[in-house]
C-alpha cells in the first residue's frame, strides 16, 4: 500500500470510531458496487441508513477535507446508496442520508475528526 492509500485507511478507522463512539452501528467499510465506485462506510443511524464518505487531508493540503463533496461526488453517492438498497432488502423505515467525515492531520497534535450529516 502506497502513503496515501495508507493515510486514507487510517482516516477511515478514524472516522469508524467517530461513528461508532456516536452511536451509529458500522455495517461496511470499502463497499464495491461493480464499476461505480465505493462507499467508504455504510452504517446504521437508528432507522436511517447512512452512507458516508470520508476525506483525510494532512494540514498543508491544498482542499479542506470538508469542502471535498462537488455536486458530481454527490450524485455518485446517491448513485451507489441505491445500488446498496438493491442489494439489501430496499430503503429502512428512516431513509437514506449520505454523511461526510472529513479527517485534518496538523503537523502537530492529534487529528481533527469532523462529521457532517445530510451533506448530498
Amino acid at each position: 500500500m502506497n502513503a496515501t492509500g495508507a493515510l486514507g485507511r487510517y482516516g477511515e478507522e478514524l472516522a469508524a470510531r467517530l461513528l461508532a463512539s456516536s452511536g451509529m452501528a458500522v455495517l461496511a467499510r470499502n463497499w464495491r458496487c461493480g464499476r461505480s465506485g465505493e462507499i467508504d462506510i455504510v452504517a446504521r443511524d437508528g432507522d436511517a441508513l447512512v452512507v458516508c464518505e470520508v476525506k483525510t487531508r494532512r494540514a498543508a493540503a491544498f482542499e479542506h477535507p470538508m469542502a471535498a463533496i462537488t455536486p458530481r461526488k454527490a450524485a455518485r453517492l446517491r448513485r451507489l446508496a441505491e445500488c446498496w438498497l438493491q442489494r439489501h432488502d430496499g430503503p429502512p423505515p428512516g431513509g437514506v442520508r449520505i454523511d461526510l467525515v472529513g479527517v485534518l492531520l496538523p503537523r502537530q497534535g492529534g487529528p481533527v475528526v469532523e462529521h457532517a450529516r445530510g451533506v448530498a
